[in-house]
């Protein structure tokens, strides 16, 4: 009897792959609706265009947490000092006379120039260090602010400067300013992680030295993400002010902002790209539901974030994606399981 083993009928193989029809479809949704969005001052309602103009903001702030905590592994607790230090140059800028919307992109850029010196010092720091000592930096930036007399200590000061514009043009000019701003780093962040600034993150989150002894340049990655975040908080907080005029010191360096972040983005989905964006909607729905109600609405926000946190650590779209392998907007790989033919070979006799 002859023994030679048959030949397998098909030999099961793997497809790397990162585009689906369903990721296909969603991108092309989002440009869309990006591009309808546009045109919202026009047929939407005043106070639409104010309650979608926050929700844009909240969106730059959970992309921009999630950037630095869910793909790098850096978690902050005070990026609150680029949030209000945004509003602030803004303010002395349009004091200097810089043009008042001009003046929201510069005070952002200058934050984030400002955060390059400061990640020299914050990134030799490590997890629970690196928390408290982002809580020290915005604690002593809004200490420093305080001191300036445009600012009058805790009575603060306005973006007087933007009294020259009719109210609806103002409203318009900020909503379109949001709607860009969070298109802009949405896709920016998207298109990072999509390369390798994304595998090298994710390597330094993982395990730091485990990436550097395999040539990721850690450093420069940490610092690259650090400054991106750091700029998109100085931005949104720029923006904040423009929807409110007035700035209070108290109110732009609380701690708040920085757990609304954490909020968005744990509920969302830490490390997903589609779980900030999602968490931004559901804290932005919320706030608009309950927010009048004061404290307990804020007791509501951490109850959640502690159910989340005991009982769906991966967030509403990390269970989406760990249970039905769903990605509507990938940055990353996936084995795909495939069959390819092969000759089948027939026994001898």
């Amino acid at each position: 009897m002859n023994l030679t083993p048959r030949a397998p009928a098909a030999l099961a193989t793997a497809h790397v792959t990162r585009w689906t029809v369903p990721s296909i479809a969603t991108v092309s949704l989002v440009v869309a609706a990006q591009l309808v969005l546009i045109a919202g001052p026009l047929f939407l309602s005043a106070n639409v265009v104010e309650r979608l103009t926050t929700l844009f903001i909240y969106g730059i702030l959970a992309l921009m947490w999630n950037a630095l905590a869910g793909y790098a592994g850096l978690l902050s607790v005070g990026h609150q000092a680029f949030f209000g230090l945004g509003a602030y140059a803004a303010v002395r800028l349009a004091d200097w006379g810089v043009s008042p919307y001009p003046a929201l992109l510069l005070g952002a850029v200058l934050v984030g120039a400002l955060s390059l010196p400061v990640s020299a010092f914050m990134l030799r720091l490590r997890d629970g260090e690196f928390a408290i000592g982002m809580w020290v930096v915005a604690a002593l930036c809004h200490l420093l602010v305080n001191l300036d007399n445009l600012v009058q200590g805790e009575t603060g000061t306005s973006l007087i400067a933007l009294q020259a514009y009719a109210a609806d043009d103002r409203r318009s000019y900020t909503y379109w300013a949001a709607l860009g701003t969070m298109a802009a780093l949405g896709w920016l962040v998207f298109v990072m992680l999509r390369g390798k600034m994304g595998t090298a993150a994710q390597a330094i989150r993982d395990n730091e030295e485990a990436a550097g002894s395999v040539g990721v340049r850690v450093l420069p990655s940490k610092r690259l993400i650090f400054v991106l975040s750091a700029f998109g908080c100085a931005a949104a907080g720029a923006l904040w002010l423009a929807s409110s005029i007035t700035f209070q010191p108290k109110t732009y360096f609380s701690v708040q902002w920085t757990a609304y972040m954490i909020f968005m983005v744990l509920v969302g989905g830490i490390g997903t790209y589609e779980g900030p964006i999602l968490g931004a909607v559901l804290f932005f729905t919320m706030e608009t539901l309950f927010g009048a109600t004061g404290v307990t609405y804020l007791i509501g926000l951490g109850a959640t974030a502690l159910l989340f946190a005991l009982l769906m650590p991966r967030g509403i779209w990390g269970e989406i994606e760990h249970r039905l392998g769903l990605q509507l907007l990938p940055v990353g790989y996936r084995l795909r399981p495939g069959l390819t033919d092969s000759t089948v070979a027939s026994p001898r006799k």
